[in-house]
């Protein structure tokens, strides 16, 4: 089963590197630079399952994002990244950097992907 994900960072670099890790799990892959650029995108596509945000962002925080697209979307899976920040709000968190090992791992435990 193919999962569509949102990934939103505002660093392009860092969004890259994230698109190809979730394009070799075997997910299609839908990106944004900010939060509100994530939210237009949810609406876009409904296909999206899973969204995966930085924390730390100009304008909207990847929290108020997260809040936001799980109040349009409860269904909605969401993993939020940090290099810096604590872990809030019980939603699962990577710490920035991670290997593809350790997102494949994430993925599959709060995604079911493989």
């Amino acid at each position: 089963m193919s999962h569509t994900v949102l990934v939103v960072d505002d660093d392009p670099a860092v969004l890259d590197v994230i698109i190809g890790m979730l394009e070799d799990l075997g997910c299609e892959v839908v990106s944004a630079q900010s939060g509100p650029d994530a939210l237009d995108r949810l609406e876009q596509y409904k296909e999206i399952s899973i969204l995966i945000t930085d924390i730390n962002m100009p304008g909207m925080d990847g929290h108020e994002l997260a809040e936001l697209a799980k109040r349009a979307r409860p269904e909605l899976k969401v993993l939020q990244l940090s290099g810096r920040e604590p872990r809030r709000d019980g939603l699962p968190m990577i710490r920035k950097p991670f290997s593809f090992e350790e997102l494949a791992d994430v993925m599959q435990r709060t995604a079911g992907i493989r």
